[in-house]
């Protein structure tokens, strides 16, 4: 068979699979809206939400060192919530000692709360030093129910909080942490998503609508999404229970975003090709049948590849990427599915109506007129080449700033200014130092290694001069503390220090300042003269190091794997080598510049 047969062939049957989609155009629209209905009433929702860090890191070394830690104290060191009181002018002292007070009944469970516990620590100069201030803040770390969700756990510590913290004198200002820091983002984004949602329509109607000069056109579109949207969401939660995979709630902005951006684009394929053959002068069923046969393998090949890049996030190796590539492939395919079906019958319903109050006239020798002058220029090789030069010189500019991306997880940062959690995370760092929200826990365990007090001495004041480091809260500086044994273990095996640092935990700066003191700590026990130990080191900070390199390593492993498997397809698709190749250098030089670009925005100022 010659190429020229076999394309033929190719468009016959395209051809024939447009004259089916335009015959049961009413069947298919009926059939559409059932199953948005059906999907909607019957088929179960998104799982819930997931504590984001678990999901993220739950097999790093950070929580292994915090399980280590509660195995070895029966007490965790490590609080993600905090009540946060402060005077700059100066705690009364009464304040302070109740503060304290009010940690052991929580400890003793003396209080009708459903925390568990509570550490309160003050910033005097006995117990942080080199604290900015002194006298002037005190923190209460809590522990509520780690079973319970985000929203939960902030909920129990600001009741307890808003129901003991309740004279003047107590200088509340707010509970914070990673924790409630998360819960607000949650509520931020449950409060704003749909406004969003709206806002991101609007604007993608507006473009088919600028477009199409139609208001038809738009509504056409918005059908499409809809019905894409509802069945995909249906379908998500019942694929994630067959697949026995975690497609959350959490998705659901994402899958409509995807929705939104390829099916619209879908339809102005379809759309523009209606148009066209209106004007070439074809009747409405034969015009959808050939715009139909034009564009559906152009719209399948896209959608094909762009699932088949989503669906390579299921070599990732973290639990939350390998639930998004499952989500998102089923998104684009069902896309495709009411893009080329859908819409064509849509289209072969309204024909010329599909561009209402524009009227489409047939325009055969319009459209035989030569092309546009700009058209002719970029077709030609020399203006097109110097176009490409400009085009590759630009976006190669851009991606060089990629190498300056500095990853964090800064919770707390994302949140408005007027938060009540960014504002007691901005009291608490004028108090003590930025890292006091979020400290890192270091366990040193041997036998009998809470025995030799000078060593121990001369390692918290070596961990407390290493560069970015803040404080250092450890055995012998908390009375109340070393009577609980909060950082000598009961055995003596074991101790605990509580490592606060000068910069914003989660962020990049910590993060490098962290991995600098996982270098050091081997060497600082040895100097001290603890011997052969083995060490621990936990928290927030040290959770999203892991988290940031276990992505990195994910999204080469990804960015490999979606380059090979979208090249087989285009390479398949095509039945060339060059074009493929081009369209990938293109859409890494793309990609590359825009993440070159966002952080000349968002680093650079």
């Amino acid at each position: 068979m010659t190429p020229q047969s076999a394309r033929r062939g190719l468009s016959r049957l395209w051809y024939g699979y447009a004259r089916v989609v335009v015959a049961l155009r009413w069947v298919l629209v009926v059939g559409w809206a059932a199953a948005a209905v059906g999907t909607f009433i019957y088929l179960p929702p998104m799982a819930a939400s997931t504590n984001d860090l678990e999901a993220l890191g739950a097999e790093d070394a950070s929580f292994e060192a915090e399980q280590r830690s509660l195995a070895l104290f029966e007490y965790p060191l490590l609080s993600r919530i905090a009540i946060v009181q402060r005077d700059a002018d100066g705690m009364d002292p009464l304040a302070q000692a109740e503060a304290v007070m009010r940690g052991v009944a929580v400890n003793q469970g003396s209080h009708e709360t459903e925390l568990i516990g509570a550490i309160p620590l003050t910033n005097t100069a006995r117990t942080f030093p080199n604290a900015p201030e002194h006298d002037t803040t005190v923190l209460t770390f809590l522990f509520a129910d780690p079973s319970t969700s985000f929203f939960q756990q902030t909920d129990a510590a600001q009741e307890f909080a808003a129901d003991q913290l309740t004279d003047e004198a107590d200088a509340f200002v707010g509970v914070t942490g990673s924790i409630p820091a998360r819960a607000a983002q949650g509520r931020v984004l449950n409060e704003f998503v749909h406004v969003v949602e709206i806002a991101t329509v609007l604007a993608v109607l507006t473009v088919v609508a600028l477009t199409f000069r139609s208001l038809a056109a738009p509504a056409l579109t918005l059908l499409s999404v809809g019905a894409a949207v509802v069945v995909t969401l249906g379908v998500s939660g019942a694929a994630g229970e067959l697949m026995d995979i975690s497609i959350t709630a959490d998705l659901r902005p994402l899958i409509v975003a995807l929705l939104l951006g390829v099916v619209t684009d879908y339809c102005i394929f379809y759309l523009s090709g209606l148009r066209t053959r209106l004007r070439e002068g074809h009747d409405r069923l034969e015009a959808a049948r050939l715009a139909t046969a034009s564009f559906t393998p152009i719209v399948t090949v896209a959608a094909v590849t762009v699932a088949a890049g989503t669906a390579s996030l299921i070599v990732a190796r973290s639990a939350l990427f390998r639930g998004f590539g499952p989500a998102l492939a089923l998104t684009v395919l069902v896309g495709l599915v009411v893009t080329i079906t859908l819409v064509p019958a849509l289209m072969a319903i309204l024909g010329p109506r599909a561009f209402w109050p524009r009227e489409t006239v047939a325009e055969p020798e319009v459209l035989r007129e030569r092309p546009s002058l700009l058209t002719r220029a970029i077709t030609h090789r020399v203006p097109a080449f110097l176009i490409v030069a400009a085009c590759v010189a630009g976006l190669g500019a851009a991606a060089t700033q990629a190498r300056h991306l500095d990853l964090g997880l800064g919770f707390v940062q994302s949140l408005p200014e007027e938060s009540a959690v960014a504002q007691g995370a901005e009291a608490a760092s004028a108090g003590f130092a930025p890292g006091i929200i979020s400290p890192t826990e270091i366990v040193i365990e041997a036998a009998g290694v809470g025995e030799n007090t000078e060593a121990l001495e001369r390692l918290g004041a070596e961990l407390a001069d290493q560069p970015g480091v803040a404080g250092v809260v450890g055995p012998g500086q908390l009375p109340e503390a070393d009577r609980l044994g909060v950082f000598v273990s009961e055995s003596e095996n074991a101790v605990r220090y509580l490592v606060v640092l000068d910069s914003t935990p989660l962020e990049a700066t910590a993060i490098s300042t962290l991995r600098s003191l996982e270098e050091s700590v081997p060497s600082l026990v040895g100097a001290a003269g603890l011997g052969e130990v083995k060490t621990w080191i936990g928290g927030d900070t040290s959770l999203a190091s892991g988290i940031i390199a276990a992505t990195t390593n994910d999204l080469l492993r990804i960015s490999l794997v979606a380059l090979s498997v979208n090249l087989i397809l285009l390479v398949i698709f095509l039945r060339a080598l060059i074009a493929p190749l081009y369209l990938l250098a293109s859409t890494v030089l793309a990609l590359g510049a825009t993440l070159g670009l966002s952080v000349l925005m968002f680093q650079g100022y």
